[in-house]
């Protein structure tokens, strides 16, 4: 039988006990429960109607008054509702005849004094008849507690019984297969490889054992044919990077060339017949293209090489080369799991992706400056049409237009980010460093916003120190990064909040920041905020926009030697900061 259908069938009869054992337990608290209730309920309840009657009679004279009767009344149909013993219900009509003897206005008092007499005798019937019931049912409670307490303490005597020979027995049913198991692994460790297991059951150890088996016999298998596998693997290695495009080049723990395919050579112009097993040091003094690709490090690197009068592109990787650290010593210390023997470099050929990508910028410049003519133009005939003096228009035409005039700025808004991005790409941008104050680069971004934010009730605060450094900047890139964080700021924020502009003085850099109180960016989209035409998904109240402001900003910023960062939480808004160097000239 199998290991599962084992502990399928163990398991399902400690169920069945336990799920026995439950119902059981259930029952017999159901019937306690039910006898309490009982004891506590009706028989008490019939036994406070009584002495509520009693109370009556004891406490008012003959004949009774209006109000004695009401009470004597009500407390006698409450009995009437409350009938659950034998000879109660005879005992109650009784009382009710009586109580109808004492609500005679024409009785005597001494057939009154009678009445009384007899009501007191029915009273106490009763009273004595639910006293015996509350015995009755208790001795009855007794005797179900007592029962159930002995069958539930019999079968849970044996569910200890079951589980305790379950434990002893079922961990050496699972630990002496699996310590044959460990034995064997060590002699293989050992390369013993004519190691193996027998085990007579047909369960799953069986299964682990053939496996076992086999693979020692592989390993055997394996030992015997190792090198003439491994010379196979080594000529088909070498026949595979030679037919690579890519320039390959690997060496050893030595800095030795271990291999290096045709396309390398080519490239760095090695002429030499045998080149593998030659150190690097010996071309890398007359190659300065070998040694900057040696000392390039592990970071990715492009690099512009002229071959056959044209200008190539070529991207550089550089990947250890590891291997298990295997070794026949023992050691007390932890065991290094692989270790480096050499190093990779792969030269890729990206000229025809640069050359896409200038065009693909070239194409996008053309097409921004060729966009702001026919835009103006459209802005220019949205101002005719608003002057009033042309002609009025209607509140349709009002709101076309408006929808109009929002679509055609935020269009020329996207032309302009598209030119300053082939400005980027193309390395052409043009600074102009002057000393600046920093309070000024925010009072002309604040100037530019100013409008929209008194639109939507939005208080802009400044937090500045006094004597604040200058900076040595190109103001208009400066401040369009500025208006960039406090328009994105505006767009994300709800009305009648407040942004807080604050600049301060750190390390001798002065650092400048845009705090919203929106609902803040989740974590994932953070890290590629700076991504070309990167965009946030929206909840669809605000109008994103086309991706390129952050990634541009980043470039001015980073292009004058400073940093660009941002911070954010949900529903705690989102920080937008720069640094530049602080001037002290």
């Amino acid at each position: 039988m199998k290991i599962k259908n084992k502990l399928r069938l163990g398991f399902g009869f400690l169920f069945v006990v336990v799920l026995f054992f439950g119902v059981v337990s259930i029952f017999y608290i159901n019937e306690i429960s039910n006898s309490a209730k009982v004891i506590l309920k009706n028989n008490y309840e019939s036994l406070s109607f009584a002495r509520a009657m009693r109370t009556v009679l004891d406490e008012h004279k003959m004949p009774l008054s209006d109000s004695a009767k009401a009470a004597f009344d009500k407390q006698l149909i409450n009995q009437e509702h409350n009938i659950t013993e034998t000879g109660e219900r005879e005992s109650t009509e009784a009382l009710r005849q009586i109580f109808s003897v004492l609500q005679l206005q024409s009785s005597t008092p001494e057939q009154q004094a009678n009445a009384v007499y007899k009501a007191r005798t029915y009273l106490r019937k009763i009273e004595e008849l639910n006293m015996q019931a509350i015995v009755r049912k208790n001795d009855r409670a007794q005797e179900s507690v007592k029962k159930a307490t002995i069958f539930l303490g019999l079968v849970g005597s044996f569910t200890f019984l079951v589980l305790f020979s379950f434990s002893v027995n079922f961990p050496g049913f699972i630990a002496n297969p699996l310590r044959e198991l460990i034995d064997g692994i060590r002699e293989i460790t050992q390369k013993n490889y004519n190691q193996h297991l027998n085990f007579n059951k047909n369960d799953e150890f069986a299964d682990v054992a053939s496996a076992f088996n086999d693979m020692t016999d592989r390993l055997r298998e394996w030992e015997n044919t190792n090198l003439a596998k491994v010379l196979s693997e080594k000529q088909r290695i070498e026949t595979i990077i030679e037919q690579m495009q890519d320039a390959i080049i690997g060496l050893n723990e030595k800095q030795e060339i271990l291999f290096i395919n045709t396309v390398a050579e080519n490239i760095l112009s090695l002429n030499e017949d045998k080149l593998v097993g030659q150190p690097v040091k010996k071309f890398m003094a007359t190659n300065d293209l070998f040694k900057s690709i040696l000392e390039s490090g592990t970071d990715v690197k492009s690099f512009k090489i002229a071959m056959n009068g044209k200008e190539s592109y070529f991207q550089l990787e550089s990947k250890e080369i590891l291997i298990p650290n295997i070794t026949d010593r023992q050691t007390d210390g932890l065991d290094i799991a692989s270790k480096s023997v050499g190093k990779v470099y792969i030269l890729r050929n990206i000229t025809e992706f640069k050359e896409r990508d200038v065009a693909k910028t070239n194409f996008i410049a053309t097409i921004s400056h060729e966009l702001k003519t026919p835009i103006s133009s459209i802005k220019m005939s949205l101002k005719l049409l608003k002057d009033k003096r042309i002609g009025d228009m209607n509140t349709q035409q009002m709101e076309l237009v408006g929808h109009i005039s929002d679509d055609s700025e935020r269009l020329l808004k996207i032309t302009s980010e598209l030119l300053d991005l082939s400005q980027v790409e193309t390395g052409n941008i043009q600074l102009n460093f002057v000393p600046s104050d920093p309070i000024a680069i925010v009072d002309y971004a604040i100037n530019s916003v100013k409008f929209h934010a008194e639109q939507k009730g939005i208080d802009l605060q400044v937090i500045a120190p006094p004597n604040l450094f200058k900076v040595h900047v190109d103001v208009e890139k400066t401040a369009w990064v500025l208006v960039n964080f406090l328009s994105n700021a505006l767009r994300y924020s709800p009305e009648k909040s407040k942004i807080i502009i604050q600049l301060i003085e750190k390390s001798g850099k002065i650092i400048f920041s845009v705090r919203d109180f929106g609902k803040g960016i989740d974590e994932q989209y953070q890290k590629r905020l700076f991504e070309r035409y990167f965009q946030v998904p929206t909840d669809g109240q605000s109008k994103s926009g086309s991706g390129l402001g952050l990634a541009i900003s980043k470039d001015f910023i980073e292009a004058q030697d400073g940093s660009i960062w941002m911070e954010s939480a949900i529903g705690e808004g989102s920080t937008f900061c720069f640094s530049l160097p602080a001037y002290h000239g």
